[in-house]
């Protein structure tokens, strides 16, 4: 199954960028009258034939539509602090949009090691991703908030903090709610300073723990969209 991202449609015609052009003209040798799939980021999934094919565009007729693909009932934000090892946290990005995930704020945070990031690289691997996995949403990735700021706004649902002290902590996977929507917080590779615990708990995040084990940044943040998924796929049975 060749699937494209296109963020260019226009009534029944859908016009391939230039990279996927070239990749669909020169790698995959596609041809006119070729069979596609498309998806657009923002839900939709089409079905269509190729009409015209070269290098540096593609142009492809729309045969099926369908605008909620693979729609979740439930919202998912993860709030994360990149890992100083820049692969680990491409990881996390690419393993979380597989799961299943709405919005990613990278955290910059006290003990932070990374403080910079590229995220036209990562809006990259996002989107090879939902491809790869066949889901109609590209996660909205913010840019590196700083942690005050971020705890301050306005975030959806049920708000929690994955710590790795001793706080009286709750499973995340036990816990059970009807609001649908999640806010996440995932520390850096020290946690987060005292200073950032008291002031999430101050705005009412409650702390939770992703299992027995001590997890690594990616790692929890992986295991927390994976806990989200099944929690919320179970209620719907």
């Amino acid at each position: 199954m060749h699937i494209f991202y296109i963020q260019d449609i226009r009534e029944n015609l859908a016009f391939l960028d230039e990279t996927d052009s070239a990749h669909c003209a020169r790698v995959l040798r596609m041809k006119e009258g070729a069979v596609v799939n498309l998806i657009d980021g923002k839900g939709g999934f089409y079905e269509g034939i190729i009409r015209s094919i070269n290098p540096g565009s593609v142009i492809v007729q729309i045969t099926k539509t369908d605008l909620k693909y693979g729609a979740k009932d439930y919202y998912l934000h993860i709030a994360i602090a990149p890992t100083k090892n820049i692969d680990r946290f491409e990881w996390f990005i690419e393993k979380a949009a597989e799961i299943g995930i709405d919005e990613i704020t990278p955290l910059l945070c006290h003990r932070s090691e990374r403080r910079n990031l590229r995220n036209e690289r990562l809006e990259k691997i996002l989107i090879s991703a939902i491809k790869q996995s066949v889901k109609a949403y590209l996660p909205v990735l913010n840019p590196l908030t700083h942690f005050d700021k971020f705890i301050s706004g306005t975030l959806r649902g049920n708000k929690y903090i994955a710590l790795c002290s001793d706080i009286n902590r709750t499973d995340l996977i036990k816990i059970k709610n009807k609001l649908r929507a999640f806010t996440i917080l995932i520390g850096p590779e020290g946690d987060f300073s005292p200073e950032e615990i008291k002031s999430a708990f101050n705005i009412g995040f409650s702390p939770v723990s992703l299992g027995s084990g001590r997890l690594r940044t990616e790692t929890a943040g992986v295991a927390a969209c994976q806990i989200i998924s099944d929690w919320n796929t179970i209620n719907d049975k």
